[in-house]
């Protein structure tokens, strides 16, 4: 029954064959929108489009790199490896994946770190040194513009406050524009929207 419902919904089909999803087991959300024959299959499959092939201001090694952290930090191994495969079709190379593994690890490390200490506003805990190793920041393989994006669409669907605000300011000094910006975190939205239902 599960499998007859996902085979007959094309547009479904369409998405996970360009995701390169092949031996996917579909989730209960994914089973829920095919047998409630729902529209919102087809405005994900275009959203998802849009974000990785069409964007103005995102490559799309680009913007598969981005996609790759999303589900990096969502530990969603499924899409890590198709973001991952897919992003070495486009030219990003080993150790290009390896620091988006890299960076959306120390994200979440700051993520946490940060938003405690955003969270309890006390003067004891804003005074200590933070004492966490951040090198791979100092001369990033990716350039230090694009690590700073990644680092702030992961803070963004973390939901760190003075990381996302600190590395919107940074990213902006480091040449960027605000309307790349848009674009990286609007990637980041929608690949957590895609997980969401297909984990």
């Amino acid at each position: 029954m599960a499998t007859t419902t996902i085979l007959s919904n094309e547009t479904l089909q369409n998405l996970l064959a360009d995701l390169r999803l092949t031996d996917y087991e579909p989730s209960a959300n994914v089973l829920a929108l095919a047998a409630g024959e729902s529209r919102f299959i087809k405005d994900l499959k275009i959203n998802v489009g849009n974000v990785l092939n069409n964007s103005q201001h995102l490559n799309r090694k680009e913007a598969l790199l981005l996609a790759l952290a999303v589900a990096v930090n969502e530990r969603f191994t499924l899409l890590q490896e198709s973001f991952g495969g897919l992003a070495r079709e486009a030219g990003a190379s080993d150790a290009e994946i390896a620091e988006i593994v890299a960076c959306t690890s120390l994200m979440n490390t700051n993520n946490i770190f940060y938003r405690f200490r955003h969270f309890v506003k006390k003067d004891f805990y804003e005074n200590q040194p933070a004492g966490i190793k951040m090198s791979i920041m100092a001369n990033p393989v990716l350039g230090k513009e694009f690590f700073e994006l990644v680092s702030l669409v992961i803070s963004s669907v973390n939901g760190c406050e003075l990381c996302v605000g600190s590395h919107e300011r940074s990213v902006l000094q480091h040449g960027s524009t605000e309307s790349r910006v848009f674009e990286g975190v609007k990637l980041g939205a929608i690949i957590k929207g895609l997980i969401t239902v297909l984990a």
